[in-house]
C-alpha cells in the first residue's frame, strides 16, 4: 500500500497520497492551465473516485486519471463534459519513462476504491469557497455565499436585462445552475429558478437570470468555479429540488434556433465539419 504522504509529481500538478484522500496540489508556472491556478490545490476523498485509469498521453507521456463519482464533485458536475481535456483537474501528465511507477500509484488507488457505483447523495469534494465574482459579457456577478447578484453593464446588456434592472437570487430560490463554457457556442451562466417561477426566455441574453459570455468576458476559470460554488450551496441548502437531468433540459425551440445559428457559421467557414458535427449531437442530446 502507497504511504501516507506519498507524492508523485507531474506536468502541472502533483498527487499527494493520504489515507482516505489525494491531495492535488497544481502548479501556478505560466504554462500551467489558468483553471488549475484558480484552484490552488484539491483534496479528493477516495469515495469521491468511482475508478483509476492510466493511458498512453501525447508526445512520449502517461496520463494517470481518477475517473470522478457521479454527483461528488461540484465543479465537473457544473461543468458537465464541457472542459478541454488539458483542464481536467482529475488528470495527470507524466514522462512515459515514470510509468511503472504511475502504475504502482494506481494499482494502490484501485486497491482502496470501493464498488459504490450509484451517485453520491451529497457533494463529497469541497467547492471553490465564498466570495467569488467575475466579469460576463453583459454584466457582473457576485456570490457571497448566500445569494448571487448580477449588475448589468451598459455597454453589453440587453434592453430586457435593463428593464428587469440588477438581480439579487437567494440560493433558496434556486434548484441549480447550468453553465455553458465560454469556449464552445454561446457560452453563459444561467440560475434555475425553483417551481412555481416565471417562465425563463430561451435567450441566455435576454433572461435576467443569466449572464452571457464572450470576446474574453466569462473566462472558465472564473465562470466555472463561481458555478461550482453556487451549486453546491443549493444542494446543501436543500432547495435543489431539480434532478440534473431535468434542469439541464432545454426548450426545443432554443435548441432548434442555437441548430440554426450553428449552421450559419458552418457554412460561413467559420466552424469546421467535425466541430459542427460534434456541437449538433451536443444540443440534440439535450432535449
Amino acid at each position: 500500500m502507497a504511504r501516507m504522504g506519498d507524492v508523485l509529481a507531474g506536468f502541472h500538478a502533483a498527487w499527494e497520497f493520504e489515507s482516505d484522500s489525494v491531495l492535488i496540489r497544481f502548479e501556478r508556472g505560466i504554462r500551467t492551465p489558468k483553471l488549475f491556478q484558480a484552484l490552488g490545490e484539491r483534496r479528493i476523498p477516495l469515495e469521491a473516485i468511482a475508478a483509476v485509469t492510466l493511458t498512453p498521453g501525447k508526445r512520449g507521456t502517461v496520463v494517470l486519471r481518477a475517473v470522478p463519482r457521479a454527483g461528488a464533485d461540484p465543479l465537473m458536475e457544473a461543468a458537465a463534459g464541457q472542459l478541454k481535456e488539458g483542464c481536467d483537474p482529475y488528470r495527470l501528465v507524466l514522462p512515459a519513462e515514470r510509468e511503472t511507477l504511475a502504475e504502482y500509484y494506481a494499482d494502490e488507488l484501485r486497491g482502496q476504491l470501493t464498488e459504490d457505483d450509484e451517485p453520491a447523495e451529497r457533494y463529497l469534494v469541497s467547492p471553490p469557497e465564498a466570495p467569488l465574482q467575475f466579469k460576463a459579457y453583459d454584466g457582473k456577478a457576485s456570490f457571497d455565499g448566500k445569494s448571487v447578484s448580477f449588475r448589468w453593464f451598459w455597454t453589453g446588456a440587453s434592453s430586457a436585462k435593463w428593464k428587469a434592472g440588477d438581480q439579487s437570487f437567494p440560493v433558496a430560490d434556486l434548484s441549480g445552475v447550468e453553465w455553458r463554457s465560454p469556449e464552445v457556442f454561446e457560452g453563459h451562466l444561467r440560475l434555475l429558478r425553483r417551481r412555481p417561477a416565471p417562465a425563463q426566455p430561451a435567450q441566455a441574453d435576454q433572461d435576467p437570470a443569466a449572464v452571457v459570455f464572450g470576446l474574453g468576458y466569462g473566462p472558465v476559470h472564473e465562470s466555472l468555479p463561481f458555478a461550482a460554488a453556487v451549486l453546491s450551496a443549493v444542494r446543501a441548502s436543500g432547495s435543489g429540488a431539480l434532478p440534473p437531468a431535468a434542469a439541464s433540459r432545454r426548450d426545443p425551440a432554443d435548441i432548434a434556433e442555437r441548430i440554426r445559428h450553428l449552421g450559419e457559421l458552418h457554412e460561413a467557414g467559420l466552424v469546421t465539419d467535425e466541430e459542427f458535427t460534434s456541437k449538433k449531437a451536443e444540443l440534440l442530446a439535450e432535449l
